[in-house]
């Protein structure tokens, strides 16, 4: 029998839980399982956990699904940006792949192989590549996220990964964690000595995109009632309007949503805010149509990209971040760095009236707001 989940934790949706047998034995891993409250199914080497459905159908009973395994990469790598688009320099740190919540719009759909969560519970090993990292380039200020191919916090009343990434993060001046959700699971973050290491983060959205397009995750009040929470534990905020997304009556929503956000969360708390205009791999539509029908936003017009992807022709693009980035303009607080995530400087020179290599670059502006 499954532990009781609380409101608003996606980990509730897990009912089957797999143990890769080299890892089985590891404390950390015991941690899991005890806090799970389900019983833990070993896996032979090579064996993976049993697959039902047939893709991409297989991605929903997937996310009920969670391995505990080792990472036998790297955990720790440069963000898979662009050199046609503006990148920020992010570093990820690969904690483990895959969602419990559901996106309509999430690129994992296309680009995992397998439809299950997977965790890495060798996280001596991660630490150590950290060091090793930190060690090597000792003039170098990281900015590290590890939302890149999972949420940061969604598994974390299971892992308390959390927890063991911000006392590591504390007494390192050259770096930053950032964990961003749409979840509201940070109990584990009250109480600990953070030395303003880590930024907690979410992405937002137009309320009507959050109640339809994003499955399992949090309300926008709930999101920013647990911002307001991380704030008075002193930590740092973002957030991430990323995707902006087109869809009728989108002004009086992401009206509604900023405004929300800044009656609601000490505007000098905030360090950074990015914006990213739906962007998808062309695979990413057939999935989503399957797996989502009544979802119409895939059936707009959209253009090839440099890097490949479908995104909304330049125009509409300057349109949603003209309107957007005046709208912050209006409460944000000075210091906080408003930046296009993956944008051209063409988009960048339009909207902002400079482009980011006129300030050092988006790496630099980004650090300025955090050092």
């Amino acid at each position: 029998m499954s532990r009781r989940a609380a409101p608003g934790d996606p980990a509730g949706h897990i009912r089957h839980l797999y143990v890769a047998a080299d890892c089985r034995d590891l404390p950390y891993t015991r941690e899991i399982i005890d806090r799970s409250g389900l019983r833990a199914r070993v896996l032979a080497p090579g064996q993976s956990p049993p697959v039902e459905d047939v893709y991409p159908a297989s991605l929903s009973r997937g996310k009920q699904t969670l391995l505990l395994c080792r990472n036998r990469g790297s955990f720790f790598k440069p963000c898979p940006g662009t050199r046609v688009y503006r990148c920020c320099d992010y570093q990820v740190l690969n904690i483990g792949m895959n969602c419990p919540m559901d996106c309509v719009y999430c690129i994992l759909q296309a680009y995992l192989n397998n439809p299950w969560l997977s965790f890495f519970v060798n996280i001596e090993e991660l630490f150590a590549e950290l060091d090793q990292a930190f060690q090597a380039e000792p003039d170098r200020f990281f900015r590290i996220g590890t939302g890149e191919f999972t949420d940061s916090l969604a598994l974390d009343s299971l892992t308390g990964l959390s927890r063991h990434l911000v006392a590591y993060m504390a007494d390192k001046p050259r770096a930053i964690l950032e964990l961003k959700s749409k979840s509201v699971v940070i109990e584990n973050l009250c109480g600990l000595d953070h030395g303003e290491r880590t930024v907690v983060a979410w992405s937002l959205n137009s309320p009507a995109i959050m109640a339809r397009e994003e499955i399992r995750t949090a309300s926008l009040g709930e999101r920013l009632r647990a911002a307001v929470r991380c704030a008075e534990w002193g930590y740092r905020l973002a957030f991430h309007f990323d995707p902006v997304i087109w869809h009728p009556g989108w002004q009086e929503g992401y009206r509604q949503t900023i405004r929300e956000l800044f009656s609601t969360v000490p505007a000098d708390r905030i360090v950074w805010i990015s914006l990213g205009a739906l962007r998808y791999l062309p695979a990413l539509k057939t999935i989503a149509i399957q797996r989502f029908p009544g979802s119409r936003f895939f059936y707009q017009e959209f253009v090839e990209g440099l890097d490949g992807k479908a995104r909304y022709f330049r125009d509409q693009r300057l349109e949603l971040y003209r309107w957007l980035v005046d709208e912050l303009g209006r409460f944000a607080h000075p210091r906080t760095c408003i930046y296009f995530c993956m944008e051209s400087d063409t988009i960048w020179k339009e909207i902002f009236g400079f482009v980011p290599a006129d300030r050092g670059g988006l790496p630099a502006m980004l650090d300025r707001a955090v050092q």
